[in-house]
């Protein structure tokens, strides 16, 4: 009964840490298009916190637009703007700084429900083709970072 009750509590532990190794994602881009990591399975995803007064987060948006450019096929690329006053405005803004992947407006409560708190900025959240999150930092991110992360040879 001892070993019966044990082996039920492993598989339990074992469950609950297949679930929180990486929170499953649903958001809504600017467009409408719903994005969950389900969806993604079998590719890698990027998930890019930033803001429009965040200079590293500005520095970094043209890089990681041309990794998502180079590498569309196998890994998709999400920003998430953090510091929403006006739709318009954060949506021209991205636009103006090469922000031209899709675009979800962190100013959703479910959001931060779901990725967790961002204490700073930027951040950048990347996942395997088997939905585990296996980078979550502060700090920018390059091109050649992302494809080394992401096993991308440049240019494919």
């Amino acid at each position: 009964m001892k070993t019966k009750c044990l082996k039920t509590t492993a598989v339990a532990v074992a469950l609950l840490a297949m679930a929180f190794s990486a929170r499953a994602f649903d958001v809504v881009d600017t467009t409408g298009k719903r994005h969950r990591l389900a969806d993604y399975k079998g590719q890698w995803v990027v998930v890019n916190f930033w803001a429009t007064w965040c200079a590293p987060c500005v520095k970094e948006i043209p890089e990681i637009a041309e990794f998502h450019h180079a590498h569309a096929k196998n890994v998709a690329v999400l920003g998430i703007a953090l510091d929403i006053e006006e739709v318009e405005k954060t949506k021209q803004f991205a636009k103006k700084v090469g922000h031209d992947y899709p675009l979800v407006l962190g100013d959703d409560p479910k959001v931060e429900k779901q990725f967790g708190k961002v204490r700073g900025l930027p951040v950048t959240k990347i996942y395997d083709p088997t939905g585990k999150k296996i980078y979550d930092r502060l700090g920018t991110v390059t091109r050649k970072f992302l494809e080394d992360t992401t096993k991308q040879k440049s240019g494919t």
